[in-house]
């Protein structure tokens, strides 16, 4: 019986630490999608800026590429917004 209270406890630690770790991740993925909303931003506006002057040619060739892929590209653009969801 003391067996199961130990394996109950360990289970409710273990699950608020997985809790913890997906609400530290979900934090550090808005962030990373706001920092690159306006490096596209800075990027149109401003030109070449340094650090954020690449973003839009690079984004240009991902969609490109995934036109060019099809039915495949299709597939992954959807997966890919999936993970912004």
């Amino acid at each position: 019986m003391i067996r199961f209270e130990i394996l109950n406890k360990k289970k409710g630690v273990i699950m608020k630490a997985i809790s913890g770790l997906t609400s530290i991740f979900d934090s550090l993925t808005k962030v990373v999608i706001s920092l690159l909303a306006l490096g596209i931003v800075v990027s149109l506006l401003g030109g070449n800026v340094p650090f954020v002057g690449g973003i839009a040619s690079n984004i240009i060739g991902l969609v490109q590429s995934l036109g060019d892929a099809g039915i495949v590209g299709l597939i992954a653009a959807i997966i890919i917004l999936n993970f912004y969801k």
